[in-house]
């Protein structure tokens, strides 16, 4: 007998699209703090939306609910507390156009807590708990931690121009969404938050700003790192370390000349 039952990944994707849009649209009716908290101009300075990005946070997740309890946590852990902070330097961080996380950092040895810092650490440690919770071994949890953590930095890292965020996590979580188990189901829960917010994010009607980058990149995080062993961990945290320094030296290039 043919079972009628969806696959998982399928689920998931349908799912996580269906709830980012429903948790777009209920943001936007009760607007917390009032609409204009909720607007930012763009680079070409049009108007635009911030409901997009904590609405892929909660759709991310609730692609993922079908997963194993242990898996279910971590993506949960991963995702909403990098879209959390990731959101803090969205209405905190406004104005602040320190670039990059030396000068994070630098503010932080001086005594002042940016929110950038926040993130930086915030996420940093959401990683490691998730990672933690994906694997067994010490050195897999720490490298499945910086995977996670590392995903989610250099998502919000793209994140230049409009859609090339929520495009990046459609075309690296492709390859995912071939794979059974909790790979593929994490891969299909961030393709289908981030196919949700893509149309409004091209269109210039909505950024997804900080928290749904950072959320969308820790769900392709926690998808890559459940989906690979010691090796590939090995490979991928080399790969983000690289981006991430490379991106450290233009936003210093681009803070010296701004």
């Amino acid at each position: 007998m043919i079972s009628r039952k969806p696959a998982p990944r399928l689920t998931a994707l349908l799912s996580a699209a269906a709830v980012t849009r429903a948790a777009t649209a209920t943001l936007r009716s009760c607007a917390p703090g009032g609409p204009g908290r909720w607007e930012r101009e763009n680079y070409a300075g049009r108007t635009v939306e911030l409901y997009a990005g904590p609405a892929a946070a909660v759709g991310a997740v609730a692609g993922a609910v079908a997963l194993p309890s242990r898996h279910r946590a971590a993506a949960a852990l991963a995702v909403l507390a990098a879209g959390a902070c990731g959101a803090y330097d969205d209405m905190a961080g406004e104005g602040d156009t320190r670039r990059g996380f030396r000068a994070h950092l630098s503010a932080l040895r001086g005594g002042e807590v940016t929110s950038g810092a926040v993130k930086l650490f915030g996420v940093g440690a959401a990683g490691l708990a998730a990672g933690a919770l994906l694997k067994e071994r010490p050195l897999d949890k720490f490298l499945a931690g910086v995977v996670i953590a590392g995903t989610a930095h250099f998502v919000n890292l793209v994140d230049v121009r409009p859609g090339r965020a929520a495009g990046a996590v459609l075309g690296l979580a492709a390859p995912g969404l071939l794979r059974e188990g909790s790979a593929g189901v994490l891969a299909a829960a961030s393709a289908g938050a981030a196919a949700a917010v893509l149309p409004e994010d091209i269109g210039e009607h909505a950024m997804i700003g900080d928290a749904g980058a950072h959320a969308l990149g820790a769900a392709l995080g926690a998808a890559i790192a459940a989906g690979n062993g010691r090796a590939g961990l090995a490979a991928h945290a080399a790969g983000l370390v690289a981006a991430a320094a490379y991106g450290e030296k233009v936003s210093a290039v681009a803070g010296a000349q701004g």
